[in-house]
C-alpha cells in the first residue's frame, strides 16, 4: 500500500507541472498552424497576450479562493458538525456498514468497557 500511497500523492502534482510545461511551451512556441501557411504577416505574437491572460486570471481565482477561506471560512461547511453532540446516540449520517452489524450488536450488549474494544 505504500507504493499505492505515494502514486496517489506525486500524481496531481506531476500533472500540474506537465500542466505549467504544456502552458508554457505552447504560449512560446504557438499553436500548429493546419494550413501549413508561411505567412508571418497575419500572424500576432502568442506569448504575451495570453500568458498575462493566464496569470490575471490565476491571480483573480486565487484572490477569491482566499477572500473565501479567510472571510467566510464556514461557508462551504457541513451544518452536522455545529450540532451538539449527544454520547448517548449515534449521529444519523453516520451510518453503519452491514459487514460490522454483528460487531454493533456484541458491543452494545456488553455492559462495562472491559469487554469492549480496547
Amino acid at each position: 500500500l505504500n507504493r499505492f500511497y505515494s502514486f496517489h500523492f506525486i500524481l496531481p502534482f506531476i500533472i500540474l507541472l506537465m500542466v505549467f510545461m504544456h502552458l508554457m511551451i505552447l504560449h512560446i512556441t504557438g499553436s500548429s498552424n493546419p494550413l501549413h501557411s508561411k505567412m508571418n504577416v497575419y500572424k500576432i505574437n502568442f506569448h504575451p497576450y495570453f500568458s498575462i491572460k493566464d496569470l490575471i486570471t490565476l491571480i483573480f481565482v486565487f484572490m477569491v479562493f482566499m477572500f473565501v477561506n479567510l472571510q467566510y471560512p464556514y461557508l462551504l461547511g457541513d451544518p452536522d458538525n455545529f450540532k451538539m453532540a449527544n454520547p448517548m446516540i449515534t449521529p444519523i449520517h453516520i451510518k453503519p456498514e452491514w459487514y460490522f452489524l454483528f460487531a454493533y450488536s456484541i458491543l452494545r450488549t456488553i455492559p462495562n468497557k472491559w469487554g469492549g474494544v480496547m
